[in-house]
């Protein structure tokens, strides 16, 4: 019986009303909704919280004195889940009840080969849609609705993957549910995308570089994104908006490289003139 408690179990059986037979479609969508904001939640504090203490441990005293700026990334970050939640759990429950969506559960539905290409072309997607709607937010009016709450995060730490404003929330939320309805995948690759997507989006902010430094500043960094990549676009501002891959970067002209001081100690953060620097730019400074 204890598999029956496992996510992907729980969603299915609040989308197909396992649970509660009489239950009228407006109340299956509502609980698959409320199941994929909380598993999106969950999610969310596992992983930046797995981050943040691996952080604590190999970087002691980088988010010293954040206490107040973290409780602000996690509230933001929270809303943002239940907003994630809402396109996810109208199409997990459309997928159940009606074959919405291309997802397939059978491996023999595409061919063997198709599994990683599938990842790749939501990870090119995902990295499209984000790039042209970052770089969108970043426009005066927008940045002050909306992306001025990201950047108010400063540095970033691991609590601030998911902390947007509703606006930017929405223009998140709603990639990976569109992408089913277009790109065949299977779920299990769909998981590896999810996946990814998570970690990059953790790892990204968290105020140090994971990945080796031969892969960084090596031939596949000039083309991947990791921490040092993103660090300058919170240092900067008007470039690198990117999120997996630097390609459009690249082709664009807003690739500006890694940032020179990456993972400083945390007395150095929080010196007068890197505080300058890490501010929040002005809806002007903030322009494409």
């Amino acid at each position: 019986m204890i598999e029956n408690f496992h996510p992907a179990n729980i969603i299915s059986l609040a989308s197909t009303g396992a649970y509660s037979r009489p239950m009228q479609p407006a109340m299956l969508i509502l609980a698959s909704v409320l199941a994929m904001s909380g598993i999106i939640a969950v999610r969310y504090l596992l992983s930046s919280g797995g981050f943040a203490l691996a952080t604590r441990l190999t970087r002691p005293g980088l988010y010293a004195g954040m206490r107040r700026q973290i409780g602000g990334e996690i509230r933001w970050s929270l809303l943002s889940a239940l907003i994630f939640g809402l396109p996810a759990g109208l199409v997990a429950w459309g997928w159940q009840n009606h074959g919405w969506t291309q997802i397939y559960t059978d491996l023999d539905a595409w061919p063997l080969w198709y599994l990683p290409v599938s990842v790749l072309l939501y990870l090119a997607a995902h990295d499209t849609w984000f790039y042209w709607t970052h770089r969108l937010m970043h426009r005066p009016a927008l940045f002050r609705v909306a992306h001025a709450v990201h950047h108010a995060s400063r540095p970033p730490t691991a609590w601030a993957a998911m902390s947007f404003h509703p606006w930017e929330a929405i223009t998140g939320a709603v990639v990976i549910p569109a992408l089913v309805f277009l790109i065949p995948i299977h779920v299990a690759a769909l998981g590896v995308v999810l996946t990814v997507m998570t970690v990059m989006g953790v790892t990204n902010h968290m105020g140090w570089e994971m990945f080796p430094r031969w892969l960084v500043n090596g031939p596949a960094g000039k083309w991947l994104i990791t921490a040092s990549h993103h660090q300058k676009h919170h240092e900067q501002y008007r470039c690198n908006y990117g999120l997996y891959f630097r390609v459009w970067d690249r082709l664009c002209g807003t690739d500006k490289g890694l940032s020179n001081g990456f993972a400083v100690p945390a007395s150095a953060a929080s010196s007068p003139a890197l505080a300058l620097n890490g501010s929040v730019a002005s809806a002007k400074d903030a322009a494409i």
